[in-house]
This record gives C-alpha cells, sequence and structure tokens, in this order.
C-alpha cells in the first residue's frame, strides 16, 4: 500500500474506478477535479478525517485496489461516536475566514438580483457595476491578494489544491468580465449566465478554503510563522485603510435593503 499511497488521485481512479466512488462518499471530490496530481496520501491528510473514519476510509481503498488480497477490516469502536473534527483557524487565517462571510452574503444576493435584472425594462447598470466593484475590490483585491500574495507562500504554491484556488481565482474574474460586458450591452442573460456561474464557483471555493485548505495550511505553520503570517496581514489591511470594509459592508447592508422592498412591493 505504501507505494500507492505515493502514486497520483487521477490515475489511481482511472485505473480503479472504485477508489473515486469511495472517495466520494467521504465527501473528498478528487473525481471531478481537472488536475489530479495529488498523491493519495495527501489527499486523505488535507481532509483531516478522524482516526476511525481514516482507518475505514484506507482500509476501503486498499480494498478498492487489491480486491483478492486478504485484509484486515479495521475494529471500529461503536461506543464511540466519529465527529468531525472541530476546526480552531490562526488568527490571520480567522480574519480570513471571516471576510468570507461578508463575500458569502453577496453570493445569497445573486439570485435576487437576476431576478431583479430579468423583470426590468432595462438592466440597472449601475447595480450590477456597483456589484462588480465589490467583487473586483473587496473580494479580489482585498481578499484574494493576501490569500495569494501572502497565505499561499507558506506552502508549496505549485501543489495542486493551491494551482486550484488560483484557478478557481482567474475563471471567477472571467465570469466578471463577462457582467460587465453584459451590463454595457444591456444583455440580461449574459449577466444572468455570468453571475450565477460566479456563485456557484465562488460558493464552492470558500467552502474548499474554510473546511480544507485553509486547515491544512493552519496544520503546517509554525507560531513565528503564525505572527510573521498575522503581521503581513495586518500591514496589507493597513495599506488600504479601516474605510475599504466599513464602505463595501455598508454597500451589502444597502444592498440587502434594496432587494428586500422590491420583494415585498
Amino acid at each position: 500500500m505504501h507505494k500507492v499511497l505515493n502514486r497520483e488521485i487521477k490515475e489511481l481512479i482511472t485505473t480503479y474506478p472504485e477508489v473515486g466512488r469511495v472517495l466520494e462518499e467521504y465527501g473528498i471530490g478528487c473525481v471531478p477535479c481537472s488536475v489530479g496530481s495529488c498523491l493519495l496520501k495527501d489527499v486523505v491528510g488535507i481532509h483531516n478525517l478522524d482516526l476511525q473514519k481514516e482507518a475505514t476510509l484506507m482500509y476501503r481503498l486498499e480494498k478498492a485496489i487489491y480486491p483478492d488480497r486478504k485484509i484486515s477490516e479495521p475494529v471500529v469502536d461503536m461506543t464511540r461516536k466519529s465527529e468531525p473534527k472541530k476546526i480552531s483557524y490562526s488568527p490571520p487565517v480567522k480574519k480570513l475566514v471571516d471576510e468570507h462571510v461578508l463575500i458569502k452574503r453577496l453570493l445569497a444576493l445573486i439570485p435576487a438580483i437576476v431576478e431583479f435584472t430579468e423583470s426590468s425594462l432595462r438592466v440597472d447598470r449601475d447595480l450590477i457595476l456597483r456589484c462588480v466593484d465589490f467583487i473586483r475590490t473587496y473580494a479580489d483585491k482585498y481578499h484574494h491578494m493576501k490569500e495569494e500574495d501572502i497565505l499561499f507562500k507558506y506552502v508549496d504554491d505549485k501543489a495542486e489544491i493551491i494551482q486550484v484556488m488560483f484557478k478557481d481565482h482567474d475563471t471567477g474574474r472571467g465570469h466578471v468580465r463577462q457582467v460587465v460586458e453584459g451590463a454595457e450591452k444591456g444583455n440580461k442573460a449574459q449577466i444572468k449566465e455570468h453571475l450565477l456561474a460566479y456563485r456557484e464557483l465562488l460558493t464552492q471555493h470558500i467552502k474548499k478554503e474554510d473546511e480544507i485548505l485553509y486547515p491544512w495550511i493552519d496544520r503546517q505553520l509554525s507560531t513565528t510563522q503564525v505572527g510573521e503570517m498575522f503581521r503581513k496581514c495586518s500591514e496589507a489591511d493597513a495599506s488600504v485603510g479601516d474605510e475599504l470594509p466599513k464602505k463595501y459592508e455598508k454597500f451589502i447592508i444597502e444592498l440587502e435593503e434594496k432587494l428586500l422592498q422590491e420583494v415585498t412591493k
């Protein structure tokens, strides 16, 4: 099994499709991944399963790869509940998690923005471009840049999971460009398609970061590195000033109120 642990996951799934099915049962989404160069041992390790779940997962993977091999099933303590590990973040990473909350508030509003746009006589260009400004300034420059320029530097930025995050950021920027083009042309269908696609992308992206990537990075950081990262993130925040996050929180509150009024008309 040691040799298998050091093989790329995409190759294993191609050779042994049952491996992919087992991983999906455990919420490990390697099958749709377009890269697939993670080693099996890293795929298991990054998800930080409790000991019982990890033992059972490894048993099932070994059975999927070596169906004819006699393998002892792990003894599971039925008196002990298998609970997900509580995620604890270091202070600088917790700040990034907190920034996700405001971004998720915009994502939650996108269906209502799309509905409002479709029901209006003409595209509310100002509304769409203000949403784009939030995405480009708060979500991308303020938040994503700290990930790309600071957080990701503390691990191998060539690692597949980091490359997937970079790809998500770039894909999101592509959707935003299409939204802007749609707003300029008054093309409601284009706005709808790319706002909804951005919402789906960022929803999954944030979930991967909060539940998998951030804890994985945190587990590798020394106390000194945590302090260093906190300083760098604080300096990045100070460079744009306290008013920027306040401005965009105010925008989200106003947008929530506006869309609520539209719904209750």
